[in-house]
């Protein structure tokens, strides 16, 4: 690995209560915290939300690790912090938003790729998609690693119930399970989380009584359109060689950190993906030298990547009514407001005051 665990998650473990990201969650809580932003704080929040008491907590943990809320602090003489919708919730979720009910499935690769992107609230998550030396892995394995690379950065030693709990909840995120009679909830368990779809992770035959490995798969994307491809790699471009003007396709591909890993892809794939899109946009360039491939791009990547991916969307940014960012900002301000590095777990459950 080329940087410390530290310079792009934060050390937050065991924050979802055993629960991964289900299906309608995202919707719902943005639609709740855009009308209240202590909708979380509230005693009747489980009502609100329509989900159980812990289902509250993990409801809150995934919007603010996808990116979707900001943690702030309450204000006043008050230690609670309150969820802020950010503008790339209104963008996705909002009223004209590019997938409001996630029926498209390039909508979980994007919010896959936000989880990851720094800084990461689910460092689980992070290692195992950027730091594994191998496809393969039990979840001891991957709690052994993770445990190696917090002591790398320098954080805290975690409880190691906590990682494993994370280490098993990624597996029930994304990995493809069989419904079987002598395990009830398990039909349950396959519809409830959508980023199973992505096909990113699958069992591996193993001999009765022993951990179950998994492994990260390597077939065709088909779910994976070149303009996510483009939007990541740019998005990561912009984190790492802005000033460059340009990254190598070879670095998309193998780097901590970049698409490749996140998403799982071979670098002619991401070759053929970066090359469809070129052909779209005139300030992009793929440019081959000495067998090695380079994306040129002539404008501020961060920006190219929010055209490209919205442009795919359908431009959701020139629909009536659609703030600009800065105007998403003004009206909360909040998400201006300098907050500690553990945003999503600002202060124990145990000390956030409920709303009056």
């Amino acid at each position: 690995m080329s940087s410390r665990l530290s310079d792009v998650a934060r050390s937050s473990f065991a924050r979802h209560e055993t629960f991964a990201p289900r299906i309608g969650w995202l919707h719902k809580a943005y639609l709740c915290v855009e009308e209240d932003e202590e909708v979380f704080l509230r005693e009747e929040a489980p009502v609100t939300l329509g989900v159980g008491k812990n289902m509250v907590s993990a409801m809150r943990y995934w919007m603010a690790a996808f990116k979707l809320t900001v943690e702030v602090p309450r204000g006043g003489t008050s230690r609670a912090y309150v969820a802020v919708p950010t503008w790339e919730a209104r963008w996705l979720f909002g009223d004209g938003g590019a997938d409001a009910w996630l029926e498209r499935n390039e909508s979980l690769w994007l919010l896959h790729w936000w989880l990851l992107a720094p800084e990461c609230s689910a460092p689980v998550w992070w290692v195992a998609f950027h730091a594994l030396p191998t496809a393969r892995f039990t979840q001891t394995e991957l709690a052994d690693l993770v445990e190696r690379q917090v002591a790398l950065a320098g954080w805290e030693a975690t409880v190691r119930a906590s990682v494993e709990k994370d280490a098993d909840c990624l597996t029930k995120m994304y990995g493809q399970r069989k419904a079987t009679a002598n395990s009830p909830g398990s039909f349950e368990d396959m519809l409830g989380s959508p980023f199973r779809e992505l096909g990113l992770l699958e069992s591996v035959s193993t001999n009765r009584g022993e951990e179950t490995t998994w492994r990260f798969t390597s077939s065709a994307r088909t779910s994976l359109p070149a303009a996510l491809l483009a939007y990541a790699s740019l998005d990561y471009a912009a984190r790492t060689s802005q000033k460059a003007g340009s990254i190598s396709v070879a670095r998309l591909a193998n780097e901590p950190g970049g698409p490749g890993r996140a998403f799982r892809v071979r670098e002619p794939e991401l070759a053929r993906a970066l090359e469809d899109v070129c052909e779209r946009f005139p300030d992009l360039t793929l440019v081959e030298a000495v067998g090695q491939r380079t994306l040129v791009f002539n404008r501020d990547p961060r920006a190219l990547a929010w055209n490209v991916l919205d442009a795919h969307y359908g431009n959701v940014r020139e629909r009536a009514g659609f703030p600009t960012r800065e105007q998403w900002e003004d009206d909360h301000p909040g998400l201006r407001t300098p907050r500690p590095r553990t945003a999503a777990d600002a202060a124990p459950e145990s000390v956030l005051e409920m709303a009056p």
